[in-house]
């Protein structure tokens, strides 16, 4: 595959995100952040959050996303950095150039598709916004879109209060969908010769993920189908957490013939009735085979209760804490890693997909505006117009 140059002006967890999918295939990404104004720190907010680890620009929260990157600052509320981001563009052979700023920004920044398209026509454009740039002004926080487009109305306790997702999966979804859309985009490219426009509405890719549950709404749907479940399915049942005398696990029953398995293992024979035959019968005893199934599986251990789940290949699992998913068997060597500064190696996701050729260690994250300069230098600025950039408050000193 090509090494493709994407640059990127970034910051958060969408976009990075996104670009860090493309640095684990190898291609260069150069992440653009701003320069500090005196009001704030300067570049990406996401650099001071979490637990110091290299410096005080490279926190616990920022590393992740954003190892194997190199990083500039440029100053593009002046002339000077605009201009020099279309010399960058075209003097480093960009192919793609990402951000995830409000859209109302983009042409005052120069970062729009048509001023970049028209230093280099063949650029892939993508762009991820809260709702698109039909609504401009409007910011994107992860939090606020999963409201927004009922991932809480749908996540929690039935009588409890919604509930966040424990991850950003509207975040990482955009970034997904940037990922896509990019490839697609770079197809097509290299078969009509022309770049692309994408954008990523956060709140549109969040919604298309509700496939089990807003289509039903013409289909005259129970309140209770479109709303809070608990960790219970709403269509499969029974599918749902169980206790155990020493914890609990989880168990997913997802047709007839699997309940028949379950009903055929002695500790759950109890179970079985004419009602509960079929999956809409058990639908209807929902809350009674819950209390029963919590009966039985109270007088085994965790491990008593899998064993015999395994021996009747029902689906099943521990619920593990974050600390123990690195150490399964299928994850322990598709871990990424990273080394900090001082030498200590760090263990990071996997990635998404093995891909063959490329590498699970990447370079540790950079420091703000740590390649400014050596990158200006290779798309064709002098020393003398690098300080002339720094002078005129583009780059920094």
């Amino acid at each position: 595959m090509k090494r493709r140059t994407v640059l990127s002006l970034e910051q958060a967890l969408s976009m990075p995100y996104a670009t860090l999918r493309f640095v684990q295939l190898g291609w260069r990404v150069i992440r653009i952040e701003a320069l500090g104004s005196g009001r704030g720190l300067p570049g990406d907010p996401n650099r001071y959050i979490g637990k110091r680890v290299a410096d005080d620009d490279r926190r616990s929260y920022y590393i992740a996303p954003n190892v194997g990157k190199e990083a500039i600052a440029l100053n593009l509320k002046s002339v000077e950095g605009r201009e020099a981001l279309k010399r960058l563009v075209r003097g480093l052979d960009a192919d793609v150039f990402c951000c995830n700023t409000v859209p109302e920004r983009y042409a005052p920044l120069g970062i729009d598709y048509a001023t970049l398209s028209a230093v280099k026509p063949d650029l892939v454009w993508a762009g991820i916004s809260a709702l698109g740039p039909e609504y401009p002004e409007v910011p994107g926080y992860d939090p606020v879109i999963q409201a927004m487009a009922g991932y809480v109305e749908l996540t929690g306790d039935p009588n409890g209060t919604p509930v966040l997702c424990g991850v950003p999966v509207i975040d990482l979804k955009a970034g997904d969908e940037v990922y896509a859309n990019v490839m697609l985009a770079l197809a097509e490219r290299a078969e009509s010769g022309r770049g692309s426009e994408i954008h990523v509405s956060m709140l549109q890719a969040a919604a298309s993920w509700l496939i089990t549950t807003l289509p039903l709404i013409d289909f005259d749907c129970e309140p209770w189908e479109i709303t809070r479940a608990g960790n219970e399915h709403r269509k499969f049942v029974p599918t749902n957490v169980y206790p155990t005398r020493d914890g609990f696990f989880y168990m997913a029953i997802g047709s007839d013939v699997m309940w028949r398995r379950l009903t055929g293992v002695a500790r759950f024979s109890s179970l079985a009735t004419e009602e509960r035959l079929t999956n809409e019968g058990r639908i209807r005893d929902r809350e009674n085979l819950k209390r029963d199934i919590s009966a039985l599986t109270a007088t085994a251990s965790t491990e008593e209760a899998m064993a015999e789940l395994r021996a009747a290949t029902i689906p099943h699992a521990r619920i593990n804490g974050v600390a123990a998913v690195r150490e399964l068997d299928a994850l322990r060597e598709r871990l990424t890693s990273t080394e900090t500064p001082d030498g200590k190696r760090v263990r990071m996701q996997p990635m998404a997909v093995d891909l063959p050729g490329v590498t699970r260690e990447f370079r540790f994250a950079p420091k703000y505006g740590e390649h400014t300069r050596p990158v200006l230098r290779e798309a064709g600025f002098s020393d003398d117009e690098c300080r002339a950039l720094a002078a005129a408050g583009a780059i920094p000193d």
